[in-house]
């Protein structure tokens, strides 16, 4: 089932404890992700789909939002309830929301 209009918010407007799935690949998740996000790469989202909880809202993020446009349709489909974060990490980058990443490098957005 295709929406024709999918749920989406602002990055700076995800809640500080909202849950996050970044599908973004290795790579750029390594270089810089939201803290408590969980990873999955689009590609395994369905092989790992029981990772991602049935009984809160889902953002789905990646770097600008097509990708995670495509997973929050899947997950819907899939009867949870997953919002798109529109301008995805560039934009949570933008919105002065807070990056780590893995080696305790200077995060950015790859």
């Amino acid at each position: 089932m295709f929406h024709a209009q999918l749920p989406a918010v602002d990055a700076a407007a995800v809640p500080a404890d909202g849950f996050l799935l970044d599908v973004r690949e290795h790579d750029e998740w390594a270089a810089g992700h939201a803290e408590g996000a969980l990873h999955i790469p689009m590609g395994e989202v369905v092989a790992r789909a029981a990772e991602v909880p049935g009984d809160q809202r889902v953002h789905v993020v990646c770097r600008v939002g097509g990708r995670s446009a495509q997973v929050a349709q899947y997950l819907i489909a899939q009867g949870v309830e997953a919002v798109n974060v529109d301008g995805g990490m560039l934009g949570w980058e933008a919105a002065g929301r807070p990056l780590i990443a893995d080696g305790g490098a200077e995060a950015y957005v790859l």
